[in-house]
């Protein structure tokens, strides 16, 4: 399998509106062209036929193919194998099983199902999987569920356990882990902060639904001024330091030299956190 290599900001396009697709794939670092949810069951067929007459770069373009248990699914498939993709994401991966069914692809593993969030560390161990994402309305539905956030627009508990573990088994494996989208598309603010979480806890990108979403999320993706340049200060001391030291008030060990490291890692003029002109580094979650 290819290494992964997207920058943090991916946007869905439907695959029925091919008129979108490079747009898409200019305002974003990837694009995920979906066959499955954004597609009415009467435009499948046509959808399919888009994706096949109107390629775009495969090195930073994703599929959403049906799920292995549905009719659509072996139709999208083949449709697949007419073009130059081979970076699938699956909708609902439950099993290995549903891996097995598309071998020799590179697969984004959506677990938004209870049994595909319980199976998650073992569909991050399978060597075609390259990221896992989680999905939050599909999971709760599942549950029998009518909502995944408050009033308040944070998520509920059950929600919160499956962004967690999802993100756990990711990192367990290597794998890098994608941020749910956020629905609210005017609210900004609270795409930033839900985005800047994302980041911190070490989630590689985050998918979303509107172009206009594209400038928060690389925001929350690359570290601050301050950032870098306390990073950097504390890693020219790190030089000088023999073990465990103390900077400005902080003990400093290597889980902090790691995050250092990390930030200078993310910085603008590093391959991440700007807009591409090719596709940026997406580091393991």
């Amino acid at each position: 399998m290819q290494s992964f290599s997207m920058g943090p900001a991916i946007l869905f396009c439907p695959a029925d509106r091919p008129d979108r697709y490079a747009k898409a794939l200019e305002r974003a670092d990837a694009v995920i062209i979906d066959l499955e949810d954004a597609v009415a069951a009467g435009s499948k067929p046509a959808a399919r036929q888009a994706l096949v007459g109107n390629p775009l770069d495969p090195d930073r373009t994703i599929v959403r193919v049906n799920p292995v248990n549905t009719p659509d699914f072996a139709a999208d498939m083949a449709a697949l194998r007419q073009t130059g993709y081979r970076t699938i994401m699956l909708a609902k991966t439950e099993t290995l099983d549903d891996l097995a069914a598309v071998a020799g692809f590179n697969v984004v593993a959506l677990c938004e199902t209870a049994l595909g969030v319980l199976n998650a560390p073992q569909i991050a161990a399978a060597d075609n999987v390259v990221a896992l994402m989680w999905g939050a309305e599909d999971l709760v539905a599942s549950l029998g569920g009518s909502s995944s956030r408050k009033a308040s627009g944070t998520y509920r508990d059950v929600a919160r356990q499956a962004r967690s573990q999802v993100l756990l088994a990711a990192g367990a494996f290597g794998k890098v882990a994608i941020d749910s989208v956020y629905i609210n598309i005017p609210d900004h603010a609270g795409l930033l902060g839900e985005s800047l979480d994302a980041a911190a806890s070490g989630f590689g990108a985050k998918a979303s639904i509107h172009p206009g979403q594209m400038p928060v999320i690389r925001q929350a993706f690359s570290p601050s001024a301050e950032q870098v340049e306390r990073a950097t200060r504390i890693l020219a001391a790190a030089k000088d330091a023999a073990g465990v030291f103390t900077f400005e008030g902080q003990m400093v060990d290597e889980p902090l030299l790691r995050h250092a490291k990390r930030i200078m890692s993310l910085a603008p003029g590093n391959g991440f956190g700007s807009p591409p002109d090719g596709p940026g580094d997406l580091p393991p979650a």
